[in-house]
């Protein structure tokens, strides 16, 4: 009865471990997230230098210095989301050509 008590009350902390676990892992996507979106709006500084019919062809050290600050997969997950975005639309895939 003892093993039985035992096994009960190693399976109940495991379990309360794991729902730990598991908010931690939430927590910190969300915070992931919420950093990326921070890094991304920064990135507005940048616009000037982007847009179609830009005049400005070199950034501004404002805008290089938000790149900067962009983690890398951040940048490549937002791209390769953006990318995804047309056919998720039921749009045609976009076609840029080499520029």
């Amino acid at each position: 009865m003892e093993v039985i008590k035992s096994v009960a009350s190693l399976s109940s902390q495991a379990a309360a471990i794991l729902v730990l676990l598991t908010v931690a892992a939430v927590q910190t996507q969300t915070a992931k997230a919420q950093s990326c979106t921070t890094e991304l709006t920064n990135l507005n500084v940048c616009a000037p230098f982007v847009v179609p019919g830009a005049t400005q062809t070199n950034p501004s050290p404002d805008c290089c210095a938000a790149l900067q600050s962009v983690q890398h997969d951040c940048l490549c997950s937002s791209l390769s989301i953006a990318s995804r975005l047309p056919s998720q639309c039921n749009l045609p895939p976009l076609t840029c050509g080499n520029r």
